[in-house]
């Protein structure tokens, strides 16, 4: 399929669905994680390896702009016909991916030393942790260098490529997991040790996958790789990707934290409700994904008609799953609540606040489409500034919200958080679509 061809609803399922199920398998990885060193019959495995993978998770997730920046400059590439440059952006990616990840291993140890001083555990727990964390920073080139390679496969539309690699990358991972840790009873460098051999085999398919990004001349032409101009296109696109992430991520935080000064019952409500949250990112993130290849490509071939197409197709996928998705979550959640919280208290504060995540989906419709829409499109400066402009407003929700309402508050705060981000996005869609030329 090439990217010129007509926007169909069928061409955009076939680009999300998988993803959707790509995306299923990560909570599943994590829960056998949990389970297998929780056959030890110790609490300790279980923290160790619990705040070890949140640990590896924030430092790599700095990187996470190769996976969004890579999409949307490769689709564009895609669609002006150039694929010399396709394969050179993979390639200046999987360079930076490579020396974050050496930079990784080289200052572990400081790194570790600054997690636990944030994070501090017992002793116990700490010990086995960095056992943990010793293992896996020793998979981070390949665990951020798998960032590019996914975005490269999305802006190809080859998402069936990457579930396939999801499903290897996890699947290895769990039974490796039941073999060492059970099998061999290494504990806690089993898991570590599993994971990280996961990852390296997950690159060597991952770039087998991506070949024809090396076909020919192109991984040898050195002067494309290292052109200044593109260089600092790549580089400012992924900077504002960066500094929008980070914004959205301490947004969250400020969530939690506030949730959590309302006492621990409503934390852990919060915490169980957040899941939801979680399931709406991984079943719009599929049709987020396609608006990104499919506007990178409209852009880049300079096809005002094709890109509003490609927006609107894919937007209507994203806000008609959010509608159902929302009705679910209102009929089901009290089930799903009382299954994870065994708490009466917590299952009570859940059930009181669960119409507000039954909202989230409908309201954050929006947000999730353009995201993906100004990403395919690299306006990523109109989306950093929409991110600090959507902080403002939701600083000033809180401020206003969370002193007389309490939780309630809080969660409003965030639905206009949600809503803010929509609203400054579109607000910029017009002067998106006059970036293209005319069809």
């Amino acid at each position: 399929m090439t990217s010129a061809g007509p926007v169909t609803h069928r061409r955009v399922l076939r680009i999300a669905l998988p993803i959707v199920l790509a995306n299923a398998t990560v909570p599943i990885l994590g829960a056998v994680d949990t389970g297998v060193v929780g056959q030890l019959g110790q609490a300790a495995p279980i923290g160790a390896v619990g705040i070890g993978a949140v640990i590896v998770a924030m430092i790599y997730w700095v990187f996470g702009f190769l996976r969004m920046g890579t999409t949307g400059l490769v689709a564009q590439a895609r669609g002006a016909g150039d694929a010399a440059e396709s394969g050179a952006l993979l390639m200046r990616a999987l360079m930076i991916a490579g020396a974050a990840g050496a930079a990784i291993i080289a200052l572990q140890l400081p790194l570790m030393a600054g997690a636990f001083r944030l994070a501090p555990a017992s002793d116990e727990v700490e010990g086995m942790a960095r056992t943990y964390l010793s293992i896996r920073f020793w998979g981070a080139p390949a665990a951020i260098a798998l960032y590019a390679i996914t975005g490269w496969l999305i802006a190809m539309e080859r998402t069936r490529a990457v579930l396939m690699l999801q499903l290897w990358i996890n699947g290895l991972n769990i039974l490796l997991d039941l073999w060492f840790v059970l099998g061999l009873g290494l504990g806690v460098g089993g898991v570590a040790t599993a994971t990280i051999i996961a990852e390296w085999s997950g690159l060597a398919i991952g770039l087998w996958l991506c070949r024809a990004a090396f076909a020919g001349n192109q991984r040898r032409d050195w002067p494309r790789v290292f052109d200044r101009a593109r260089l600092r296109r790549m580089m400012a696109v992924n900077g504002d990707i960066m500094v929008r992430s980070v914004l959205l991520q301490a947004s969250f935080a400020v969530f939690m934290f506030l949730g959590a000064g309302q006492g621990d019952v409503t934390l852990a409500a919060n915490q169980v409700l957040m899941q939801f949250i979680s399931i709406t990112a991984y079943a719009l993130d599929g049709f987020a994904f396609a608006a990104e290849a499919l506007v990178g490509g409209a852009m880049g071939a300079g096809d005002r008609a094709r890109l509003r197409e490609s927006a609107l197709v894919s937007g209507m996928w994203g806000l008609g799953l959010s509608i159902p998705l929302g009705a679910a979550f209102l009929l089901t959640g009290p089930y799903v609540i009382d299954l994870m919280a065994k708490a009466p208290e917590v299952q009570a504060a859940g059930r009181s606040y669960l119409g507000w995540v039954a909202a989230a989906p409908v309201i954050g419709a929006a947000s999730w489409m353009l995201d993906g829409i100004f990403i395919g499109a690299t306006r990523t400066a109109d989306m950093r500034r929409a991110m600090i402009r959507s902080v403002g407003i939701y600083a000033l929700a809180l401020a206003l919200l969370v002193p007389g309402f309490g939780n309630h508050g809080l969660w409003a705060a965030l639905m206009v958080f949600y809503a803010a981000r929509g609203v400054t996005l579109a607000l910029r869609y017009p002067a998106l679509e006059r970036a293209a030329a005319p069809a």
